[in-house]
């Protein structure tokens, strides 16, 4: 047998990847009312048993579509908190990641499917909201690690990252998602997040503002 011959694994890899590359256009042509798993299923190449083997639901298929865009977001993702390195720094870096995904033209228009979804089907919204927070957990352990060090005054660590985060959505989510305005080019971006963490920074730092 060849080297070369794919594996079952791999096979299976490669029909989960290419059923989430369809369903990441079919949700933003379609939306999610729209959007038929018979359909779908013929755009990956499988069959609708092979799509619902890996995906019980169309709500599980469209978790697993936003979660991959925002995993490929998260390059930095593992930055851990550093005691020698400036807070300002550190936080500019982590907060790249998210401007970047908020700058995804992909994941701007499905996340304008996902909020009219949840609008019709709110439990919808609790359950999608719930596994997007789970994969955020970086920049709240982040802030834990550096108010354990003392640089950072008592917080809840999950109401601080709404509070950072709200202030990047503010200028890079909502005005496009609601009101259709450009995504911000790289010089405002670059305002937008140093003014972001220097006004949280003002407010939570004991030490090095870094």
């Amino acid at each position: 047998m060849s080297s070369e011959t794919t594996s079952p694994t791999r096979l299976t890899d490669r029909k989960r990847e290419a059923i989430v590359l369809a369903a990441m256009a079919e949700f933003r042509e379609h939306g999610f009312a729209g959007t038929s798993m018979d359909r779908l299923a013929a755009v990956a190449g499988v069959s609708k048993r092979t799509v619902y083997n890996h995906f019980p639901s169309k709500d599980e298929l469209f978790a697993a579509v936003l979660l991959q865009l925002f995993e490929r977001s998260q390059a930095l993702a593992g930055l851990a908190y550093s005691p020698a390195r400036p807070l300002r720094e550190q936080l500019l870096e982590l907060l790249a990641q998210k401007m970047a995904l908020l700058n995804d033209a992909s994941f701007m228009a499905l996340s304008r499917v996902a909020v009219a979804e949840m609008m019709h089907v709110p439990e919808r919204a609790e359950a999608m909201v719930g596994r997007l927070a789970e994969k955020e957990a970086g920049l709240a352990n982040w802030l834990r690690a550096a108010q354990q060090d003392g640089r950072l005054r008592p917080l809840d660590p999950q109401y601080a990252t709404q509070q950072l985060q709200g202030l990047l959505k503010a200028f890079a989510f909502w005005p496009q998602l609601a009101m259709g305005q450009p995504p911000l080019d790289l010089a405002r971006q670059r305002q937008v997040l140093e003014d972001s963490v220097d006004m949280f920074l003002s407010f939570y730092s004991v030490a090095d503002p870094g």
